[in-house]
């Protein structure tokens, strides 16, 4: 059997049908690839971010220029018009090969998806053990009927076999085949800006899975490969990391791990071991990972820092007590007030959010939260809504109150930023509107917006930024920044002496910030147009 995997064009990162290698770099396929190649098949890897042409183009010239028993895509809920893309493209094409669909896009929306999307076959939460399981049936042409963990179509029925259950032991499952889909053509194009702020002038930064699952059931997170947290061994993790030191030149890493921080015992062993890697090949890892503010401490942190990790992700989400029990966040207000001075007095940056626009939000909780975000880490944490995602609770809730009304046509083309709606009980829409225009008007005048005082380019799109902190006044050179268009241009980084964060930008950019409530009827409009012209050019 000849397979391919397709990676879908990420919209959402790329502006044009040109090659794009300014995205993060997602896992599950890699990892699927990895299982069947290992298992003996003959599969290709097809990455449409780094083609030039639309979808529909490419899609079919690689379907003529070689013969495919099998096709296979996978994404999420926002991948929804670029996956039919695929899908269709594939369907129609002469060499009539079998399309099976898997990801967050199948597993979170399956009765939707299955209904909607001309697919063959789906599978549904982890796929390594049960795609193989399906190959197998596919190649001796037996039925795969009984195969778990899949849906499939006789005429108009979709039909549902029983759950696969989870992967125990992830050390048993390869490491993701990230170069087939072109990773290394990432890696040289990473930049100084996006997810490093600036702290690193040219990272290679590699996407490191360090478990699965979380055991925590908040409204607004949907699990899509499952809730049980299981973890990976740390040699296992230390041997990814060895084999991206000598097959990919990496310098840096992010370590997915949603409660890395909950077992101490192996993030110390984690961070010995990275040390000694540090050691073996002469270099100094920089890295970043997600904390849980029920178990920092301020000795954990130093151990953090003198292992290489250069900032820590926290989910703070509320600083209500009230909001944060009716999201089933299990963690207090106490606890994130303590993890974000902890770091501050450490001198470690802080990556979270503030998000508003819960259940049980109302006028009082949501000034709770903003009340404390402008008097501890408005330099640190940003402030966002909620948006209901498919799979979570908070989405089933505007499925059954009726605030989402037509479920495909928001899978479609309303699941983006530009449509954020009033999700609260208690909040009127006029409550509602103000709530959004403060915290806007608030983002735009306490994180502070500075004009370089030099750009150089460099080469392509890369320049070097010359910046003054508006905090501690310290002159930066950020190095190979991307810079799309230099006139309107923004990046939020942290200064790498005072850890701040602030906004670097255009002299334009900067106009429509201070002129921001004026030109906000004209940008809305801009984005809902601009979102509809992507998703029919690519």
């Amino acid at each position: 059997m000849e397979i391919l995997l397709i990676m879908p064009r990420y919209i959402s990162s790329s502006k044009t049908t040109k090659p794009n290698y300014n995205y993060s770099f997602p896992t599950g396929l890699s990892y699927i690839y990895s299982v069947i190649k290992n298992a003996g098949y003959n599969i290709d890897a097809y990455n449409l971010n780094h083609e030039d042409g639309k979808v529909e183009d490419l899609v079919k010239t690689k379907l003529d220029n070689k013969k495919y028993d099998i096709v296979g895509v996978g994404g999420m809920a926002i991948d929804y018009q670029v996956i039919e893309k695929i899908i269709n493209v594939s369907k129609e094409h002469q060499s009539k090969p079998l399309v099976i669909l898997g990801g967050a896009i199948i597993t979170s929306n399956r009765d939707i998806v299955s209904k909607n999307i001309n697919f063959d076959i789906g599978v549904i939460g982890e796929g390594e053990k049960t795609i193989i399981e399906l190959l197998k049936k596919l190649e001796k042409k037996e039925s795969f009927k009984e195969v778990k963990g899949i849906c499939y179509k006789e005429g108009e029925k979709v039909i549902f076999t029983l759950p696969r259950e989870q992967i125990e032991d992830l050390d048993t499952i390869p490491f993701p085949g990230y170069e087939a889909f072109g990773f290394g053509k990432v890696l040289d194009n990473q930049d100084s800006l996006g997810l490093f702020f600036g702290l690193m002038d040219h990272p290679r930064a590699y996407p490191l899975l360090g478990s699965r699952g979380c055991p925590f059931q908040c409204t607004f997170c949907h699990h899509s490969i499952g809730s049980k947290y299981r973890k990976r061994s740390v040699d296992n993790i230390i041997q990814e990391i060895e084999f991206a030191i000598n097959n990919y030149k990496i310098n840096s890493f992010v370590l997915n791990d949603d409660l890395f921080s909950a077992d101490k015992e192996r993030l110390n062993d984690f961070c010995k071991k990275i040390k000694k890697l540090d050691e073996k090949y002469s270099i100094k890892l920089s890295w970043w990972c997600s904390l849980w503010v029920g178990t920092v401490d301020e000795k954990m942190l130093n151990t953090l820092k003198d292992a290489g990790c250069f900032y820590v992700g926290f989910g703070f989400e509320s600083y209500s007590k009230k909001v944060l029990q009716s999201m089933k966040k299990p963690i207090t207000p106490e606890q994130i007030d303590n993890a974000i001075k902890l770091c501050m007095k450490v001198n470690m940056p802080v990556v979270g959010n503030f998000i508003f626009g819960d259940i049980e939000e109302t006028k009082e909780t949501a000034e709770e939260t903003l009340n404390y975000w402008k008097e501890n880490c408005r330099g640190q944490v940003k402030l966002f809504f909620i948006h209901p995602y498919p799979g979570s609770e908070i989405y089933k809730s505007c499925l059954d109150r009726g605030i989402i009304k037509d479920e495909l046509n928001f899978i479609k083309n309303e699941i983006h930023h530009t449509y954020i709606r009033n999700m609260t009980k208690n909040m009127s829409e006029e409550e509602f509107e103000k709530l959004k225009k403060d915290i806007y008007e608030l983002t735009r005048t306490s994180i502070p917006y500075k004009v370089p005082f030099k750009v150089k380019k460099e080469k392509d799109k890369k320049y070097s930024i010359y910046v003054r902190c508006p905090y501690c006044k310290k002159e930066s050179v950020l190095k190979n920044s991307l810079i799309q268009n230099k006139k309107y241009f923004s990046s939020q980084i942290i200064c790498r002496e005072c850890h701040m964060k602030y906004n670097v930008c255009s002299r334009l950019y900067k106009f429509t910030m201070d002129n921001y409530v004026q030109l906000d009827f004209l940008r809305r409009n801009y984005l809902i147009y601009r979102d509809k012209f992507l998703r029919n050019r690519i």
